[in-house]
């Protein structure tokens, strides 16, 4: 296998960098217009468009529109079937994500100024919210959890969930995460129109004030375009990570953290910075003995080759700095003392410190959400929380004496802004 090695020493270096850190995100054309197409065709014939699209594209045909709600029983089912070993470990990650979670919640408050006035934030949770999981090959039970959990440690009336099930195949420990969730209703529909239902509604699909959950690129367009008539968590883009290591780890360690990532799909990222030439040059060889025994070798392979880097640095100090410019998804430092390194780091959508702690462990069970910001989003972007499932209210409670203060002021500054009504409502108060 041929995974890149790049030195920063390079007078190149700026712009290897750059080129592997680029990633296409232009539009495909036909994608868009097709999604446009359906989620107007949704918006328009409502259930009787779903179910004509699902049994196209899944290969389902669906005697009517109850039949795409699965009953609660059957949820309650499949995880009461489950093996002892996977309901101990799906309820075990579940308790430890809801109580990191419920550490988030924001509460209401405020205080009053001397005059009396009083000012203040209410928090109050979003009513209904929509959680898209993908199904098929790519069934995440952990994205279940990790998008329903916040949801409900946030007070969320209802969480509906859409789920395809390709020729009628449902994945069971995908039902069992949605009851051990707490999921009120579940859809056995995907792609944009699964989407537009929930942005939309229809006759037996509610409306939802937010859209959360990863999918394909037909999902991720579709998100795009219903935003503004709901919420969306984010547009995410391939899996991330990068590992920061002094050259003390194991390499067959790092060898297999980066291959946890890159196995996801061909266009994941996975790279090393390290100080160590001799280490790079062992994690090298660990990667390429490790290879052949996985499953997912030919995916790993070509995302490594495509879109990985083992990067030499002069230290753990410019280590740093890179990861600032690559902003990862997920950062590992595995390193001595990583909360010494800790405030250089200012850009990552999460930091997983110390050398035993592999990124495995934040995507199914640490607590944290592993819901994150990827493409360089986390210069500007947070973790899925509590807080994507809150909204906030200003609250302001003017007395008597603040009125003639305060309509003094705004009506100065409205008549400056040519609002000659804006400076009468605040003076008439102050009559």
């Amino acid at each position: 296998m041929k995974i890149r090695q790049l030195s920063s020493s390079s007078a190149n270096f700026n712009r290897e960098l750059d080129a592997l850190l680029a990633y296409e995100t232009t539009a495909d054309e036909k994608l868009e217009a097709t999604v446009a197409a359906i989620l107007a065709d949704v918006r328009e014939r409502g259930d009787a468009a779903v179910l004509e699209y699902t049994a196209r594209f899944d290969r389902m045909s669906l005697s009517d529109a109850a039949a795409m709600e699965l009953p609660r029983d059957e949820l309650r089912a499949a995880f009461e079937a489950l093996p002892a070993e996977q309901r101990t470990a799906l309820e075990a990650a579940a308790l430890r994500v809801t109580d990191y979670h419920q550490r988030q919640v924001q509460a209401s408050w405020s205080y009053e100024d001397a005059d009396g006035t009083l000012l203040g934030q209410q928090v109050t949770p979003l009513d209904r919210v929509g959680l898209y999981v993908p199904g098929g090959k790519a069934a995440y039970p952990s994205s279940v959890l990790m998008n329903a959990l916040p949801a409900k440690v946030a007070g969320v009336a209802e969480l509906i969930m859409v789920v395809p099930t390709p020729d009628g195949v449902k994945n069971q420990l995908v039902l069992a995460a949605a009851y051990l969730a707490g999921v009120d209703r579940v859809f056995t529909i995907g792609g944009a129109q699964a989407v537009a239902a929930l942005a939309y509604g229809t006759a037996s699909i509610p409306r939802v004030d937010k859209i959360v959950g990863p999918g394909n690129a037909y999902v991720a367009a579709a998100k795009r375009r219903v935003f503004g008539v709901c919420g969306i968590d984010m547009i995410a883009g391939p899996s991330e990570i990068l590992v920061i290591c002094d050259g003390l780890t194991d390499p067959d360690w790092v060898a297999m953290d980066l291959f946890s990532q890159a196995e996801h799909d061909e266009l994941a990222q996975a790279i090393l910075l390290s100080p160590d030439a001799g280490f790079i040059k062992a994690v090298a060889m660990s990667a390429d003995r490790l290879l052949e025994q996985m499953p997912r070798r030919e995916i790993i392979r070509t995302a490594l080759e495509n879109r990985g880097a083992l990067i030499q640095v002069a230290s753990l100090d410019e280590a740093c700095a890179i990861s600032n410019r690559i902003a990862p998804e997920h950062l590992e430092l595995s390193i001595e003392d990583p909360q010494v390194w800790l405030p250089k780091l200012q850009h990552a959508g999460a930091i997983f410190m110390g050398r035993y702690t592999s990124e495995a462990l934040g995507d199914y069970c640490a607590g944290p959400n592993h819901v994150l910001p990827t493409s360089g989003t986390a210069r500007f972007s947070s973790p899925l929380g509590v807080y994507d499932f809150q909204k906030r209210s200003s609250l302001i409670q003017v007395s008597r004496q603040g009125a003639q203060t305060l309509g003094k002021i705004a009506s100065t500054l409205a008549l400056g802004e040519g609002l000659q009504a804006h400076a009468q409502s605040a003076l008439y108060r102050t009559k």
